[in-house]
């Protein structure tokens, strides 16, 4: 079945970007026409002039070779290159990597004086800690915050779980760091090394991982810096974004790396946040996330978090293919008074949010640990949002070891708080769907409230299993008018009578088609049976894209969970100038619809103990739509 859904959800063919240049760096896929091992895949390398890192995924017939003799980044394919590898009687197919780039997300040169250490607690960065427990300080508003005092008192503070921080590296012989360190679950896919430590440079550029390392896992009460969201849990360093150009393999390797001594992985990076890529994981990458979920944690599956982007309102994070896959979790933030900060995509992909800063005072930043055993408060973007996210699923995997993926998506769905979130600018409002959840385009289900997570975790019963249902396509092509809108309706049972039957809804995605002759300009809504009506596509001003469009891209919405799925899906596109009206003109070429969710009820086996609780509310509607069926 997974692999059905991989078929569905690979993004290779519909990569889309503005026009560049294609670069070609210095590694190679190399598949063998057999099983191979390492002494003989290292023959194979050093005979031709290469040097072998190892196999992809733990496959013993594809190998990552690279050449010492290239460049890491060059313009042309180097074909005598392939066709040395090619000559070999067991090599199957060489395929030089092409590079492309990924960008560290919340990023700042800023620098502000480090407070003085504080008498007490012994963490003296806690009362600066803002989204840990929020007083007010600096002008924030009470009781904003992650709830994880709530967490604590019930005991739950991440024991016996790993979180890999996927990033330019890990400072592990940082002092709040070095005894919540996994080594056994790190690397260095960077420099090919068991030690993924930070690249000196006199800014400070590679102090990114170690930053989100220590919102997770900082030690309490040793007198060092801040407090970790779990503070018992351990960090994995996977230094694989300090090179020039990241390849395929590269990123499939990290996101692969020990699926069973990690248990999350954190992700503050992504394809660049100009308003104008489309962009998402190749194949090897896919496969390696889909190999994660389904057997990751001995086949609970892997828990991937992802920081939604910093491409603010110019920028749609359902335009970056990590954020936007159902099999991550894709964070938004917010700042210390309940506004989305100015850096923030929205997107209906985005499940829930957490705390980042935005505010004028640098000091409502996001204190964690920095390079070299010290200390800063000024940790910013959607960056710093992700890693929190990563120590609440921690502490909920403290309370149940035996959550699965999905699990973990259901209770973020079901704990996490409207509290006092709202967009600055008035153009999201928070909607509730047709089962009774809250939503905004912001900030998904609302912020994560690691109490309410822990305490509804401790006796969870894992959700029915998942299905994938193909529900349809429209394969005409439509002219999108300038003024007004084209919609293309969907008419499904959702599988029923077959064995992908779908009845009770998580992801839902719009796999759709469409050129114009400016693609920022475009705006796409998926309107459900329920009436629930989700912007997957929101205008991009920068993108002045004419020659791609998308191709078979999965816009995928978070906002109809919960509800069933059978009907009719409108599809409607249409064209924003922002300002003005718009003079671009396209076409939409096809779209499909694919569901997944559960047959059986999700919640059936669980008792809520708040009867205003989420889980309440959404029960109810699904045991009240079962008796009038």
């Amino acid at each position: 079945m997974w692999l059905q859904c991989l078929a569905a959800t690979v993004l290779v063919a519909s990569v889309s970007s503005v026009a560049t240049r294609e670069v070609f760096t210095n590694s190679f896929l190399v598949r063998f026409k057999r099983s191979l091992n390492h002494e003989e895949a290292h023959e194979v390398a050093r005979n031709h002039g290469f040097d072998n890192l190892g196999p992809v995924l733990g496959s013993d017939t594809e190998w990552h070779f690279t050449h010492r003799g290239l460049p890491h980044a060059r313009p042309r394919r180097s074909i005598a290159h392939a066709r040395l590898l090619k000559q070999h009687p067991l090599v199957h197919t060489a395929v030089q990597q092409t590079g492309f780039k990924r960008v560290k997300r919340g990023f700042r040169l800023l620098r502000v004086p480090e407070p003085l250490p504080a008498a007490e607690p012994r963490d003296p960065y806690f009362p600066l800690q803002w989204y840990l427990k929020n007083t007010g300080q600096n002008g924030g508003k009470p009781k904003l915050d992650l709830n994880v005092e709530a967490a604590w008192a019930q005991g739950y503070t991440g024991v016996n779980v790993t979180t890999a921080i996927m990033d330019d590296g890990v400072d592990y012989m940082h002092p709040d760091l070095k005894y919540n360190y996994n080594a056994e679950a790190s690397y260095d896919f960077s420099s090919n090394d068991p030690y993924p430590y930070p690249r000196y440079t006199d800014d400070w550029f590679n102090s990114h991982g170690t930053r989100c390392a220590g919102e997770v896992a900082a030690a309490r009460d040793n007198g060092v810096c801040g407090v970790g969201v779990a503070y018992h849990s351990k960090v994995a360093g996977i230094r694989m974004l300090d090179q020039p150009y990241m390849t395929d393999l590269i990123e499939a390797n990290s996101m692969g790396h020990e699926p069973h001594k990690i248990h999350i992985y954190s992700a503050s990076w992504g394809p660049t946040d100009d308003g104008r890529t489309v962009d998402g994981p190749r194949n090897a990458t896919m496969r390696a996330i889909v190999r994660g979920v389904n057997e990751g944690r001995n086949g609970l599956g892997n828990i991937y978090v992802w920081a939604s982007g910093d491409g603010g309102e110019d920028d749609d994070c359902n335009c970056d293919g990590y954020a936007a896959s159902m099999w991550t979790v894709s964070i938004n933030s917010a700042i210390n008074d309940g506004q989305n900060a100015h850096y923030d995509e929205s997107c209906s992909s985005t499940l829930a949010s957490t705390f980042s800063n935005g505010a004028r005072d640098p000091s409502t930043g996001v204190a964690t640990t920095d390079l070299y055993g010290k200390c800063t408060a000024t940790h910013s973007g959607t960056s710093a949002a992700a890693p929190e996210a990563a120590g609440v699923f921690a502490l909920a995997l403290h309370a149940n070891p035996s959550l699965t993926w999905r699990d973990i998506q259901h209770l973020t769905v079901l704990t996490s708080k409207r509290n006092s979130l709202y967009d600055a600018k008035g153009r999201f409002h928070w909607t509730m769907n047709g089962v009774g959840l809250e939503f905004n385009h912001l900030f998904g289900f609302g912020v994560l409230d690691a109490g309410a997570m822990t305490a509804l975790a401790a006796n969870w019963r894992s959700v029915p299993p998942r299905y994938h249902c193909e529900a349809g396509s429209v394969n005409t092509h439509t002219e999108i008018p300038q003024d007004g809108s084209v919609t293309l309706r969907i008419e499904t049972a959702a599988c029923a009578g077959s064995g992908s039957e779908v009845r009770y809804l998580e992801h839902v995605q719009a796999v759709v088609s469409a050129n114009a002759s400016r693609r920022g300009d475009l705006e796409f809504f998926l309107t459900s049976p329920m009436g629930t009506r989700s912007m997957i596509l929101s205008r991009r001003s920068n993108d002045d894209d004419s020659r791609d469009g998308f191709t078979k891209w999965p816009f995928m919405t978070t906002h109809t969970w919960g509800e069933y799925p059978q009907g009719t899906w409108t599809l409607e596109a249409r064209f924003n100038g922002g300002s003005g009206p718009s003079s671009a003109s396209g076409w939409l070429r096809g779209w499909s619809l694919v569901l997944h969710g559960t047959r059986a009820p999700p919640y059936a086996q669980l008792q809520p103990e708040d009867p205003n609780s989420k889980l309440a509310v959404v029960k109810k509607a699904h045991e009240d739509n079962a008796l009038n069926k």
